[in-house]
């Protein structure tokens, strides 16, 4: 008889707390309102409030641009989360909405019904009140009352826009302040640059024939290097003697860019024998005597000399040079 009446109490102790953990896990849902009375074109905001396990899911009802007949849906704001002050896992997720009315009357908004994987819950219905602006049509109408005259000086208006005196003010101060300034500041002395003196193009040649000639390339093995040097510096001496273009000209070219330049036919020869030596020095591989290679230094400066620009005296009316 004990025994039986232990397995009772222990049956019933079971049942007690599984019905108190399924009472704890079920979501409780509630629906209020911010304001219950509101007037025309006012808002005011539902709140959808669900009480829930922290892990559960529960899906809010989807309000696209009304609520319930003319309770127009303005915004969907972000849901909002609290926990519980005495268990952690438990949470209370608010969905809120901003609803209006341009309608009078009274509105019910119906129960929302809000699910989980414990179940459903359903909210209370809500009533709303949307009120005209009250007009007291026992009294008169009057006309609508004029403007005041307000009495504004000239002092009043520079206190207000005192701006605009002051910035054309500055202006022209600092104006008159850069043009004085400018005025009476001391004029730096005036810079005399003096040209340097042109060098004459037959000067920089036989300069830098002497230069080769004291590097002593050939002596040293270089043939072609100093057939290389002594070309190049008869390219830029004609160049700049008789302004035309030498470099990466073929010595053919050269001679062709000469033909109407008044150069005697001895000097003809003597560049003739310069380039052409050069050029089979480079390309063919031709390796020149010593005297050939000592000569052609010497007809380079032979022939800068021959074909030198010389300045003609300025004579004056009876014919004598005037130097």
């Amino acid at each position: 008889m004990k025994d039986r009446f232990f397995k009772l109490i222990l049956a019933l102790l079971c049942l007690t707390c599984f019905s108190f953990k399924t009472n704890a896990q079920a979501i409780q849902a509630e629906a209020k309102l911010q304001q219950y009375t509101i007037r025309i074109g006012d808002q005011t905001k539902l709140f959808l409030s669900v009480r829930q396990p922290l892990k559960a899911h529960v899906n809010f009802p989807k309000l696209t641009d009304t609520v319930v007949g003319k309770v127009q849906v303005v915004s969907i704001n972000k849901p909002d989360t609290t926990y519980d002050q005495v268990d952690k896992t438990v949470i209370t997720v608010t969905q809120s909405y901003t609803i209006t009315s341009f309608d009078a009357g009274t509105y019910t908004i119906p129960a929302f019904s809000i699910g989980s994987e414990t179940g459903v819950a359903k909210t209370k219905e809500l009533t709303l009140q949307v009120e005209t602006v009250k007009v007291d049509t026992t009294k008169a109408i009057y006309d609508i009352k004029q403007p005041f005259a307000v009495n504004y000086t000239w002092l009043d208006w520079l206190r207000d826009d005192w701006y605009w005196i002051a910035g054309p003010l500055a202006l022209i101060a600092g104006i008159v302040g850069l043009i004085l300034y400018l005025r009476k500041r001391p004029k730096p002395a005036p810079v005399v640059k003096v040209a340097a003196p042109l060098v004459p193009p037959d000067v920089i040649a036989i300069n830098k024939l002497k230069e080769l000639r004291d590097k002593k390339l050939w002596q040293q093995d270089q043939v072609k290097q100093y057939h290389i040097e002594l070309s190049d510096i008869i390219r830029e001496y004609l160049e700049k003697r008789y302004i035309i273009k030498t470099h990466e000209k073929t010595t053919d070219e050269i001679f062709e860019a000469l033909k109407r330049m008044n150069i005697t036919d001895e000097n003809r020869n003597k560049l003739k024998q310069i380039l052409i030596l050069a050029d089979l020095v480079k390309f063919a591989k031709e390796k020149p005597l010593p005297a050939e290679n000592e000569s052609n230094l010497d007809v380079a400066i032979d022939f800068v000399t021959n074909t030198r620009q010389v300045d003609k005296p300025v004579t004056t009316e009876g014919g004598t040079p005037h130097v």
